[in-house]
Formats: structure tokens, sequence, C-alpha cells
């Protein structure tokens, strides 16, 4: 039974691991454009997650972090965490004709 519940926590971690990469990659290309990554993020990001958005001179850094917890008992939290990073476009670009 132990191992039963070992092996779902580990599925349910890896799981929320990937849905907070989509959300951290989405948030990375959206803010590189200059739009708004905490609403790309949003979209796909587990419920709960902390997004923190680090823009540099010429890079995008995201980073979607939650919380899971661990199945068949009162243990502490695992944190998984995903970083995205986009190079900036250039502002020339952004205007579609």
């Amino acid at each position: 039974m132990l191992l039963l519940l070992v092996a779902l926590t580990a599925v349910v971690a890896v799981s929320t691991r990937m849905q907070c990469l989509d959300a951290a990659r989405e948030a990375a290309i959206a803010a590189s454009r200059g739009e708004s990554g905490a609403q790309a993020a949003a979209r796909v990001a587990p419920a709960g997650s902390d997004l923190e958005v680090v823009q540099g001179a010429d890079t995008v850094t995201v980073t979607v972090g939650a919380q899971v917890r661990v199945l068949g008992g009162d243990l502490p939290l695992i944190t998984v965490r995903a970083t995205a990073v986009a190079a900036r476009e250039p502002e020339g670009l952004r205007e579609y004709p």
C-alpha cells in the first residue's frame, strides 16, 4: 500500500511539474513579445502556483512553482518548479502588417 501511495504521489508531482513548465514557457514567450506573462501563465498554471518574471536586457526568465500534497498522510508538501528563458524580440518586430 505504501508503494502505491509513493507511486501516485510521484505521478502527481511529475504532472504538476509539466504544468509548471508549460506555464513558464507560455509566460516567457508572451513576456518576450511585450505582453503580460502573468496572464499567459495563468491559463495553464496549476491552481495556487507562484510566478516570478525577471526581465533582463536581452532575455526574459520565468519561474513557476507549485506545491504538491503527499498522498496518504499529513506529510510536508513537495514543491516543484520549472523555469523557462526566452530571448526578447526586437522592438520593430512587434508590429505585424
